[in-house]
């Protein structure tokens, strides 16, 4: 009974096996999931845009007719949709000037939750959240920015 008792005590428990897991899981690098992130909120936006350009004509109408976004009239505010869906998700996965080019996307994201879609709000904090992380942490190690930032702030 000596031996097999040591024996049980020597195999790992299940409270090793999760540790072993976790400290694994931890290792996965952050600047991947950073890329992931801009990635896939990137072609959120792009997909809308790409709609957009398609039919100009379509597009200002839907502004007129179903979006009514306040303030903007129907044709400025397609042009400046289309541009912030055109050019920000190019920014965020090239990782370029990556946290201005969320500001955008997260206004764009509060004036559609807010005015056009408020039912839709779970698919909005989900964008938020992907914006606001990339906001706060940045773009990652797999960016433009994480490059050319010791040239632009003098630091080697």
């Amino acid at each position: 009974m000596t031996y097999q008792g040591s024996a049980t005590r020597d195999a790992p428990g299940w409270r090793d096996r999760l540790r072993t897991a976790r400290t694994l899981l931890e290792r996965f690098p952050l600047s991947v999931l950073q890329f992931l992130f801009r990635f896939c909120i990137a072609a959120v936006f792009w997909a809308s845009g790409l709609t957009k350009i398609a039919s100009w004509q379509s597009t200002v109408v839907l502004f007129r007719d179903e979006y009514k976004v306040p303030v903007l009239p129907p044709e400025v505010a397609a042009t400046l949709g289309a541009a912030v869906e055109l050019s920000c998700p190019v920014l965020l996965v090239l990782g370029l000037a990556t946290r201005l080019a969320t500001l955008p996307m997260l206004g764009m994201t509060f004036v559609i939750e807010v005015f056009v879609y408020p039912e839709n709000w779970i698919e909005h904090l989900t964008w938020a959240s992907l914006l606001l992380f990339i906001l706060t942490r940045g773009p990652g190690a797999i960016s433009l920015d994480r490059w050319l930032a010791p040239m632009l702030l003098g630091k080697r």
